[in-house]
């Protein structure tokens, strides 16, 4: 079964794991190598196990770590040619350039690197599909896109950024400059555009959201509960939240038997 777990989720720094039993994949690294190695070791895994690491974009809380980690377990790192030449993936010393909005197997899971609205130089985020369960894992955007809208349509587990409440980043204490930045076009997802998300999935909801990225200056897990309350109370929508200090344990999307039960 597909599965997905987090060591850490936030802008101090980011990381999942997908895992099909047979292949592990490591999305971004954030976290200095030793407190990553700290964390794998939380979720039982093993980081001689990490196949790859696949990289969404340069930014710290996402790149911070990546070639630290690459090289203490032996993983390559896969990258867009952006983040490539952004510099910050130099000293690594094996990386696979991808495509954009391409497909390619790791093991035995199939991977697509989906192009998304971000102030980086070719930021990608990736959905990852083993048998007949597909996982996406969707932050760091500014706008949901048609384009992203229709890549993410038919995950049955996502993990979906609600960043900041946008009264609260108004209030807060960020300069004028950077808050402008968070919510614009190429910033972060506010809670109502992740939830307007989810509403134009309709029928295609997933069976499991993660509401991940939360910001802890901005943003608040209660907040984001009342907001998706009303459609957890009318759907069969399980939502899980991820946090900076502990991110997620292990998730896999609801069974068939899960899914029959509930109807």
């Amino acid at each position: 079964m597909l599965r997905l777990a987090s060591v850490g989720s936030g802008s101090k720094g980011n990381a999942t794991l997908v895992c099909s039993g047979e292949t592990t994949l490591l999305v971004d690294c954030g976290f200095g190598a030793r407190e990553m190695l700290a964390r794998l070791v939380e979720l039982d895994v093993d980081a001689a196990d990490i196949d790859a690491i696949l990289v969404t974009h340069e930014h710290s809380d996402h790149i911070g770590g990546v070639t630290a980690i690459s090289k203490a377990t032996g993983a390559p790192i896969y990258a867009t040619h952006g983040s490539i030449i952004s510099g910050k993936l130099e000293s690594a010393r094996r990386v696979v350039e991808i495509a954009s909005d391409s497909t390619f197997a790791i093991g035995d899971i199939d991977v697509t690197a989906v192009t998304v609205p971000h102030d980086a130089r070719e930021p990608v985020q990736y959905i990852f599909q083993h048998a007949d369960k597909q996982v996406g894992v969707l932050t760091d955007l500014g706008t949901v896109s048609e384009h992203v809208l229709r890549a993410y349509s038919r995950c049955d587990l996502l993990l979906l950024e609600f960043n900041h409440d946008l009264e609260m980043l108004r209030r807060g204490p960020y300069p004028a400059a950077l808050k402008r930045r968070v919510s614009g076009d190429f910033g972060h997802l506010n809670n109502q555009q992740a939830l307007a998300m989810l509403n134009s999935l309709g029928d295609d909801l997933p069976q499991v959201v993660i509401a991940g990225h939360i910001s802890e200056q901005n943003n608040a897990i209660d907040v984001v509960e009342s907001l998706l309350e009303p459609m957890i109370s009318s759907t069969d929508l399980t939502v899980i939240y991820a946090t900076q200090s502990q991110g997620f344990d292990w998730v896999s999307p609801k069974s068939d038997d899960d899914i029959s039960r509930v109807a």
